[in-house]
């Protein structure tokens, strides 16, 4: 039997290329997205800061090549010059040069710098999320609590992170656990508010069948609001991740901590003039580190929420 076409059928536009790539797009899953998106960005970041260089920077040349490739700017760019804004290819040599006369690689310091800023932000980033999500509980079940407070909370978040550092510095004394505290500064805040909003998420209908069944404010948090507010706070913990490494490295500077990434801003920032190389491959390994950081929540937030579905507002 023939299907009968309806006037519907008969004006039903075929699909465009980009709506049929949007959709291909849209099938991969999402950490792949991610991943690729994030290396298109690298790319393009590459190609502007080149693109920069080739127009207004110093004149170039490549050597020990056949070729002698040699390059002669229009422009003159003081920004873009080799001292305020190295190649990538020099920056990416320093990594495999000598930190300092008869020392170590560069690459070598900078990853035992980066390990030992990781682990303050990973201890402030636990405590700074075990605080928010704590008082976005405390907001969730109490009006009076989160009107008193929560003016308190944002007000936090307008003093300046470099007035805090050398406060907390002088209570705590110099050490890893007063980083982690202006670590833990900075995380908190995102999990308050995400984890507030997450746990309020909930379809008033469920709402209402929970309390019909006379259910325990405990094993409405525990089954219903908990599992609704995931999206939202995986949201916020991925956005503190990358603040609590700059945290740790914000705590490093006036802390006098040498080991870390931000004892090695210092140092490098001091030979500017003559490797300024070095600074840039460190500044790189700081955001290489906020990356890994972000990845690594991103990779238990897809294990976490395998198959639920996500607010468009928990993106």
């Amino acid at each position: 039997m023939s299907e009968t076409l309806t006037p519907a059928m008969m004006t039903r536009k075929k699909p465009t290329f980009a709506q049929r790539m949007g959709a291909g797009w849209r099938r991969v899953p999402r950490p792949l997205r991610q991943g690729i998106s994030l290396m298109l960005l690298l790319l393009l970041l590459a190609i502007a800061w080149e693109g920069i260089k080739w127009i207004g920077g110093d004149p170039w040349r490549v050597s020990n090549n056949p070729f002698g490739l040699e390059h002669n700017p229009p422009f003159r760019f003081k920004a873009a010059s080799d001292l305020n804004l190295p190649h990538l290819w020099d920056i990416y040599e320093a990594f495999g040069n000598q930190s300092r006369r008869n020392g170590p690689t560069l690459i070598s310091v900078l990853t035992a710098a980066s390990w030992f800023t990781f682990r303050e932000a990973v201890v402030g980033f636990v405590l700074g999320s075990l605080l928010g999500f704590g008082l976005g509980i405390l907001f969730a079940h109490s009006n009076l609590l989160e009107r008193g407070l929560m003016p308190y909370v944002v007000a936090s978040q307008t003093v300046p992170i470099l007035a805090i550092a050398p406060m907390v510095i002088i209570w705590l004394k110099a050490g890893w656990v007063s980083v982690a505290i202006i670590s833990a500064y900075l995380t908190f805040f995102p999990v308050t508010i995400n984890t507030l909003r997450g746990l309020r998420s909930p379809d008033p209908m469920a709402l209402d069948l929970m309390h019909a069944y006379a259910a325990t404010k405990w094993t409405i948090l525990w089954k219903l609001r908990i599992p609704a507010a995931l999206p939202y706070i995986f949201t916020a913990l991925k956005i503190s991740a990358t603040a609590s490494v700059v945290g740790a490295i914000i705590g490093e500077l006036p802390s006098g901590i040498r080991d870390g990434l931000g004892g090695a801003i210092l140092n490098f920032n001091s030979y500017y003039i003559s490797a300024p190389s070095r600074l840039w491959a460190t500044i790189l390994m700081t955001a290489v580190l906020g990356i890994v950081f972000y990845l690594l929540v991103t990779i238990v937030e897809t294990a976490v929420l395998r198959g639920r579905h996500r607010p468009a507002d928990a993106q």
